[in-house]
């Protein structure tokens, strides 16, 4: 998504108004734990500061689809991503376009989480010899407690 700064650059506008779905590789996907992203909308501003140096201000909003960790289904993550980045450094000297992609991408990925689950009822989840239990049953129904305790008193 090339935005063109050259309105900016000839001090016709103050500011450059972004409002737009976008839509990414799937090359950049593949190399993340995203497996889609969906209705992703950018909003916001690409304006030059005080220093005379370009600023991006914006929200990202959408939906990733993730692995589940408990599951390993695919679920759907929303996000809400609010930008505020010097894009100086990014930008190429003498050109008048600028690709939002990266930064937006780069912002996205920050946004992915760790550990992430829908899985209400852990009761379906077990084996031969386990199974997997919520925080609170690990507090109150633990058989390794009260070895703890004697060992503390020791």
């Amino acid at each position: 998504m090339f935005i063109n700064l050259e309105e900016l650059n000839s001090n016709v506008k103050d500011e450059i108004l972004i409002s737009s779905e976008v839509n990414f590789d799937k090359d950049l996907l593949s190399n993340s734990s995203i497996k889609d992203l969906k209705d992703v909308f950018v909003n916001g501003k690409i304006y030059k500061d005080a220093s005379n140096e370009f600023v991006i201000e914006a929200t990202v909003e959408g939906k990733m689809i993730i692995e589940d960790s408990i599951s390993l289904e695919d679920v759907t993550y929303p996000f809400l991503i609010n930008i505020d980045e010097n894009i100086e450094e990014i930008l190429q000297k003498d050109k008048n376009t600028i690709d939002i992609i990266p930064i937006l991408w780069q912002n996205i990925v920050l946004e992915v989480p760790l550990r992430y689950t829908e899985v209400k009822d852990l009761s379906s989840y077990s084996g031969d010899g386990w199974k997997l239990i919520s925080e609170e049953e690990v507090n109150s129904n633990n058989p390794f407690l009260e070895l703890k305790e004697k060992y503390k008193e020791e």
